[in-house]
């Protein structure tokens, strides 16, 4: 049986906060169908807090395409029984028309760091992000929240618009999970075929052999993302979105190696698409 309590209102988040005065609060923000990347998230924010707060809401804001909404993977059962194994305190499990009423007209936007990556693959996306967030940060009033470094550009996005709106969060960032074949563990996983996802572990060995090029000296960016797109098509099931370098603090394009940078990839496996990256310091 769960340990912790679920909520599905907002109004239950608030009567959990003033039962609970005083006591830091640790927040993990989650569209279901958990992993053990999720996991490592839940169990920092155990260590580190009095209390945990769980959020799964598949947030339709995000998505670009209606079929991605859609076929986006759910097991609700699964996902609390999962969080059942640790000591967390409530989990807040809202719907659609909790979070974005009839009359919802607001949105956060981050500009600029957006602009690159998957901002500009996928328009509106991190609107939704941000949006949904503020939200559940406001909801949640958390002193501390965790992010996968899997999702890197998000991950740069939340801090900027934490910093920014004067959120008093610290934003948190935990290291990507990969199974055992290097592929860096997600929800949409689960979507793969057998061969697919036996093929996805390209994706990190690719990642990998432009950090060995960078640190034997290469530092002309183009000539690393050729050398990961090669790797990449050596996959007969991947299609490539982008393979990019990007400064790791700003995301702007990289022409020459210098300084904290971003490799980062969005490649498509059929119908699901994957994202990875890796930061290095030369």
């Amino acid at each position: 049986m769960p340990n912790h309590k679920i909520a599905k209102t907002i109004s239950c988040v608030r009567d959990f906060q003033n039962q609970n005065p005083g006591k830091s609060i640790g927040f993990v923000p989650t569209m279901g169908y958990l992993h053990e990347g999720h996991l490592s998230l839940v169990k920092r924010a155990v260590k580190e807090n009095d209390l945990v707060i769980v959020s799964i809401f598949v947030n339709p804001k995000q998505f670009n395409q209606g079929n991605d909404f859609i076929n986006y993977p759910r097991s609700v059962k699964t996902d609390l029984e999962l969080l059942s194994q640790y000591p967390i305190d409530l989990v807040f499990m809202p719907e659609n028309n909790e979070i974005y009423p009839t009359d919802f007209s607001s949105k956060v936007k981050v500009d600029k760091i957006t602009d690159y990556l998957e901002g500009h693959f996928r328009p509106g996306h991190f609107e939704g992000v941000t949006t949904v967030l503020a939200k559940l940060f406001n909801i949640a009033r958390p002193h501390r929240a965790y992010f996968g470094q899997k999702d890197a550009q998000q991950l740069i996005v939340i801090k900027k618009m934490v910093a920014d709106l004067n959120f008093d969060i610290e934003i948190i960032a935990c290291p990507t999970i990969r199974e055992k074949n290097g592929l860096a563990m997600s929800s949409r996983n689960a979507r793969l075929s057998a061969n697919e996802r036996d093929e996805a572990k390209i994706l990190f060995q690719a990642l990998m052999k432009g950090k060995e090029s960078i640190l034997k000296g290469e530092r002309n960016s183009g000539k690393i993302e050729a050398l990961i797109e090669k790797t990449i098509q050596e996959s007969h099931s991947a299609e490539i979105e982008y393979v990019s370098l990007n400064d790791a603090v700003n995301l702007a394009p990289l022409t020459e190696i210098q300084g904290e940078i971003l490799i980062s990839l969005a490649v498509n496996f059929g119908e699901v698409r994957l994202i990875d990256n890796i930061l290095l310091k030369t």
